[in-house]
């Protein structure tokens, strides 16, 4: 299951996302958690001091080698230079698994020990002094792309994704790779209209969209974010010890999170599993080709001088009963 966490700056998305990592990793489930936001404050979220955040390998930095290993035998791709974020797999492309081990997670994944589990983490990496003034941040994302296009993933197995703040995810297609978005919105003017830009773009991709109140103090708030958003509110989070002391670095057991939240990380879990259900794969894929070809035809051509709509395999769906190539 391939889950998000969008939202504005600061309002807690990336605690959200470390809290239901952990959830799942105390539960025993299969995680690999991935920092997609320009700000990298997954990792010490997951308890990670700032000399081992700095220290793991930017995703970014092994592009050419990711795209080498998912080419594959695809006669489709002539080479790994012709490959770009949206490159679809077709047969002969090498699909990655959760829970094994290749190359991908070899060069770009540190495994956490994490309340009793243990979870792989992924990040993007921080822009360098060379890319200041001349990168654009989504081609640091690109390899996150290119990572959740090639993922079989199943049901009781999670990939979590902490994205970048607000709409800008909206810039690739990366904001349709997901079984369930959950978008954390505090109960203020600015903190739904990220929700309402975010509900209306996805609207047309059929993404499913859940919302979570963070940082909600009384029934004045809670009333203020089912007026605001409706039906898509999925559970509300309110004041926490255990997070002000995590935000300190001493965070306590796991276990001691306050009931109210761990009942909360419940209800997501519940909703994210449900959705389980409707995911369709032929849409995935579907939408896969049509992000592709448009970044194909706007720079993606021009970039890598071949015709990278040729790249497309028209006979090709992903799925996770596809048996992976090696």
């Amino acid at each position: 299951m391939k889950i998000a966490f969008v939202g504005k700056g600061g309002s807690g998305k990336t605690t959200l996302s470390s809290l239901f990592i952990r959830h799942l990793s105390a539960a025993g489930i299969p995680v690999v958690a991935v920092d997609a936001d320009i700000n990298q404050h997954l990792g010490p979220a997951l308890g990670l001091d700032e000399d081992q955040a700095a220290a793991f390998p930017a995703m970014g930095a092994h592009l050419p080698e990711i795209k080498e290993y998912l080419r594959g035998a695809n006669p489709r791709i002539a080479s790994a230079g012709t490959m770009i974020k949206t490159t679809p797999p077709g047969h002969g492309s090498r699909l990655l698994r959760v829970t094994e081990d290749n190359p991908v997670y070899g060069a770009c994944a540190r495994p956490l020990s994490l309340e009793g589990g243990e979870a792989r983490l992924m990040v993007t990496g921080p822009f360098s002094e060379s890319d200041l003034g001349v990168a654009c941040y989504h081609s640091k994302v690109g390899a996150v792309e290119l990572f959740l296009n090639h993922l079989v993933d199943g049901r009781d197995e999670y990939v979590v994704v902490d994205m970048t703040a607000g709409s800008d995810s909206f810039a690739s297609g990366l904001f349709t790779r997901f079984d369930m978005t959950f978008l954390v919105a505090e109960p203020t003017r600015k903190g739904v209209a990220v929700y309402r830009q975010y509900s209306e773009y996805a609207r047309d991709f059929g993404v499913a969209l859940r919302v979570v109140g963070n940082k909600v103090q009384g029934p004045d708030d809670l009333e203020f974010l089912r007026a605001e958003v409706g039906d898509d509110l999925l559970v509300t989070v309110g004041h926490s010890d255990w997070v002000r002391s995590m935000e300190k670095g001493r965070p306590p057991c796991f276990a001691s999170l306050e009931e109210a939240n761990r009942r909360a990380l419940r209800v997501m879990h519940e909703a994210a599993d449900a959705a389980y259900a409707t995911r369709d794969w032929e849409r995935f894929t579907r939408q896969m080709v049509h992000f592709h070809l448009k970044n194909a035809e706007s720079w993606g051509n021009e970039r890598t001088g071949a015709d990278l709509a040729a790249q497309v395999d028209p006979a090709f769906v992903l799925d996770e009963r596809l048996t992976l190539t090696r």
